[in-house]
């Protein structure tokens, strides 16, 4: 995981932009469409998560640590923001805090659970809550092969369990194609970027 080269003093502080939402919403789909569609926006950064989830087990690119590797990451400060999900750990790497101070926006996918921590310590902070209804996530789910139907049936069941309020969120319901979807999530972007 590197640090982009760029300016050391921004004009201002990058916002962390927040992506979260109930599993099947397609947040990872839309995050790797912006991630392409921003590539040569040096403005965007977008890191990828640390889960305790081998790599060719399927789902978003991400960088796979063992449960050991994790707790000991953790323990060392090596994540910003980490959290638990689905019988997983997931972190987010502290890199996120230099390329924030660049000036930079940091675009992350995170555990709505994390939210009231992510508020206390970060700003600029802007939250995209991805949404779709209850029957659209559970034939994304069962379509997506991961899952048994009792962990699909766990997933549903924490779809609506954290709610997401306030003046810094922004709803983006992915019940179009994915390219509608993606427009509306890469128009927010270029909002939270001004």
């Amino acid at each position: 995981m590197s640090v982009s080269a760029g300016p050391i003093r921004p004009e201002r502080r990058g916002t962390l932009v927040l992506v979260m939402g109930p599993s099947g919403a397609g947040k990872d789909t839309l995050i790797e469409g912006a991630r392409k569609a921003l590539a040569e926006n040096s403005r965007f950064v977008f890191p990828r998560r640390v889960i305790t989830r081998a790599a060719e087990a399927g789902g978003e690119e991400h960088e796979p640590m063992t449960p050991a590797e994790f707790a000991a990451a953790e323990a060392g400060r090596a994540f910003a923001l980490a959290w638990g999900a689905h019988g997983l750990r997931y972190g987010i790497p502290t890199m996120i805090d230099a390329e924030l101070a660049r000036g930079r926006h940091v675009v992350v996918n995170v555990s709505r659970s994390i939210l009231a921590e992510a508020r206390k310590r970060y700003r600029p902070l802007a939250i995209v809550e991805v949404t779709a209804p209850v029957e659209v996530l559970a034939q994304r789910l069962a379509a997506r092969g991961r899952e048994s139907a009792a962990d699909i049936a766990e997933r549903l069941a924490r779809s609506d369990a954290v709610a997401v309020t306030g003046p810094d969120v922004m709803r983006i319901e992915t019940t179009g194609t994915v390219e509608e979807s993606l427009r509306k999530f890469l128009a927010a972007l270029a909002a939270i970027a001004g």
